[in-house]
């Protein structure tokens, strides 16, 4: 069996600089809180857990030691709220979700309303919300756009991890309903060259392996994408959920992973096929 490794898998800029933050301020400060999971993978939250960061929901969680805002970021009314209690704040957010919020802000002072698309539960996407002065409304694909009253003035940004083929049938959507339309491409470039790299090792295998959390929309959004083109995709997030039926009489298997998987996950989930009798002749790739 041969497998196929994605080259664009494992941490991103934003979630290696995140955990680098947090893992800093633990060996420095010993303790630590952040609002929310630091990242979406359960193995690496459990293990920042170990070091001494404790997850917790509200500011009222918060005991003594510095609060690390996720890579997600935190609502603008959450970081104002901390800085009147006189909270130390370690701010991990990414520096792509910095900019998203910035751009919703621009826009809507600018007196856009401002449509942002993406999952509207998704922290990143609230905490982009929270920017916005005016109006706005979230929009997780075209059919929304139909929920949008006609404006003259719309601006549009996006969560950051969206596909991009589903930000542009957004924007095709929003242009009968505005006078004046702004979009600010507010995608990571690094996370549309993992989904597109994980397409076309979809479109070339038997089977498709996309590791990382089920609490991660990059994560699920990889799988969703590579079951469109290859139906034999299964989502894990370790080693342990690999089930010999799916590989039977399969001749490439191809790996993939979300922003937030750690590259020793990655590469168990390739040793345990590469050493367990799955099936047949294999060969190994050995980028990772």
């Amino acid at each position: 069996m041969e497998i196929l490794m994605a080259k664009e898998a494992g941490f991103c800029f934003g979630v290696k600089r995140a955990v680098n933050i947090a893992e800093r301020t633990l060996r420095e400060r010993g303790r630590a809180f952040s609002l929310g999971p630091l990242i979406h993978n359960p193995q690496v939250v459990g293990q920042l857990r170990e070091m001494g960061l404790e997850p917790v929901e509200g500011i009222e969680g918060v005991g003594r030691g510095p609060v690390i805002i996720r890579s997600h970021g935190v609502s603008r009314q959450l970081l104002e709220e901390l800085e009147s209690k006189g909270v130390e704040v370690v701010d991990a957010t990414c520096p792509y979700v910095k900019r998203a919020q910035r751009w919703a802000a621009s826009l809507s002072r600018r007196g856009y309303f401002v449509v942002v698309v993406g999952e509207e539960e998704h922290p990143e996407v609230r905490a982009i919300m929270s920017y916005i002065e005016g109006d706005g409304m979230v929009v997780e694909g075209p059919e929304g756009a139909g929920r949008i009253p006609r404006r003259r003035k719309i601006g549009v940004v996006a969560q950051t991890t969206q596909e991009r083929g589903r930000f542009g049938e957004v924007i095709k959507a929003l242009l009968p309903l505005c006078e004046e339309l702004t979009i600010y491409n507010t995608l990571c470039e690094v996370t549309s060259k993992r989904q597109e790299e994980a397409l076309r090792i979809a479109r070339e295998v038997d089977c498709m392996i996309v590791v990382g959390g089920r609490n991660s929309a990059n994560t699920r959004r990889l799988a969703e994408l590579c079951s469109r083109v290859q139906p034999r995709t299964y989502h894990v997030e370790t080693e342990e959920e690999l089930r010999p039926e799916w590989f039977r009489g399969m001749r490439r298997v191809g790996i993939t992973a979300g922003a937030s998987t750690p590259i020793g996950t990655i590469r168990r989930v390739r040793d345990a096929l590469v050493s367990r009798p799955f099936c047949g002749i294999r060969r190994e790739a050995e980028n990772l």
